[in-house]
């Protein structure tokens, strides 16, 4: 069920209508707000459509960085799976052969 969240975002007030929880949707305007203050502070522009700007672009920054580390980590845990595996056959084939020739 949609619902309308008031929301403050770099002194602007708007609704947004979504099927999010509403505390999901005020956490992200926190997480924005914060990100476009941090921008204002660094630009010597006060235009907000240029904070907003950089603001998205340090955000995608931050979520193509996290994506290129969980990828990096699955690749990790791929090949650490396949070691183990490996072990593990190791020690069922040795126990298989010892279990034959008893």
């Amino acid at each position: 069920m949609s619902k309308v969240v008031q929301v403050d975002i770099h002194g602007q007030r708007d609704a947004v209508r979504s099927d999010l929880e509403p505390q999901y949707i005020n956490d992200l305007a926190l997480f924005l707000d914060e990100r476009m203050q941090s921008a204002a502070r660094e630009l010597s522009s006060a235009d907000p459509l240029r904070i907003a700007v950089i603001a998205a672009l340090n955000i995608v920054d931050e979520l193509h960085r996290a994506r290129a580390d969980s990828a990096g980590s699955e690749q990790r845990m791929r090949v650490r799976a396949r070691e183990i595996e490996r072990l593990v056959d190791a020690v069922l084939e040795d126990a298989r052969v010892k279990v034959v020739n008893q």
